[in-house]
């Protein structure tokens, strides 16, 4: 990630070239970042928490937001009412405008946990509040560093079109990225269901690029299971889901789904099941984000 990053800022002519490399680097970081909070990368728990500081860096903001948003809430309700992440929140449908514009209602609705996450932190636990500012820290100070390198290096006109296109384009691709998978790993989905809650994209490739990112329901059963053992897993549990949510292809998913279902009703995805709006007898529904409850369990070496 470093290298494709600062070979372009010493080179700008090279941004072609590169940037789509340091754009796919970015979206690695983000599933990275997500597997990193659910099994660590090492035994060390300081190597984890500086792995978590330098992959902030690249992911596009500081990886402890996972474990409140992610970790202790959607794993908890997986778009079920008080799920901060719902997919369902403003409409069921699922259309390309809602899929491209569910980051802004998704990351505004995420701020709150996150909030209340930091604030028992410096309430309870110091040491994870000083790991959290560290990140930030971390996070900010890096990103303002390659600002003040392509500047001076190169001015400050082709100093921000670097910034702008080598920092922060894969950041934001990287957050934006990781919230858009989710969307489309639950929309229309059943989350009552004890397999059908999640879709699964089975492809080889883009498994092998996203570290089996696309083996949702198994990630969920199992939050805690390293990413390599997912198609294993996968594999006992496939005939049970309903075929529907197995997709061989997150590219023909994508083009079947946003550009020719407006025009082809059978391309389109369907509520399959009970929706996340209609719980069985005697469950809430509300779209009141839940609490925070329990903040240190779920948690990992990672940040404690």
């Amino acid at each position: 990630m470093p290298v494709f990053a600062l070979a372009q800022y010493a080179r700008p002519e090279l941004v072609p070239y590169l940037l789509p490399f340091s754009l796919y680097l970015a979206i690695a970081a983000g599933t990275i970042a997500h597997n990193h909070n659910h099994c660590v990368t090492f035994e060390s728990k300081t190597l984890n928490t500086i792995f978590s500081n330098y992959i902030s860096v690249f992911y596009g903001y500081p990886v402890f937001a996972w474990i409140p948003t992610h970790n202790l809430n959607h794993h908890k309700l997986v778009n079920k009412p008080g799920d901060a992440t719902i997919t369902w929140r403003h409409t069921n449908s699922n259309n390309a405008l809602v899929a491209l514009t569910y980051f802004f209602v998704s990351a505004y609705y995420q701020a709150g946990p996150i909030n209340e996450y930091k604030k028992k932190a410096r309430e309870k636990n110091p040491k994870l509040a000083r790991q959290i500012t560290m990140q930030y820290a971390v996070w900010l100070g890096v990103s303002a560093a390659f600002l003040v390198l392509g500047v001076a290096l190169h001015g400050w006109k082709t100093g921000l079109w670097l910034f702008a296109l080598v920092t922060f384009l894969p950041q934001f691709l990287g957050t934006y990225t990781m919230m858009l998978f989710n969307y489309m790993q639950h929309v229309h989905c059943d989350p009552w269901s004890k397999v059908n809650h999640s879709r699964n994209i089975t492809g080889r490739i883009f498994n092998f690029l996203l570290f089996n990112n696309g083996l949702h329901t198994v990630h969920h059963n199992n939050a805690g299971a390293h990413w390599s053992t997912a198609y294993v897993e996968h594999a006992k549990v496939a005939h049970l889901v309903d075929p529907r949510l197995n997709e061989a292809s997150y590219c023909w998913f994508v083009l079947r789904v946003y550009f020719l279902g407006p025009f082809y009703v059978p391309f389109r995805t369907q509520q399959l099941g009970r929706a996340p709006f209609d719980p069985p007898a005697g469950k809430k529904l509300s779209l009141d984000t839940d609490s925070v409850e329990a903040f240190e369990v779920g948690t990992n070496a990672a940040i404690t």
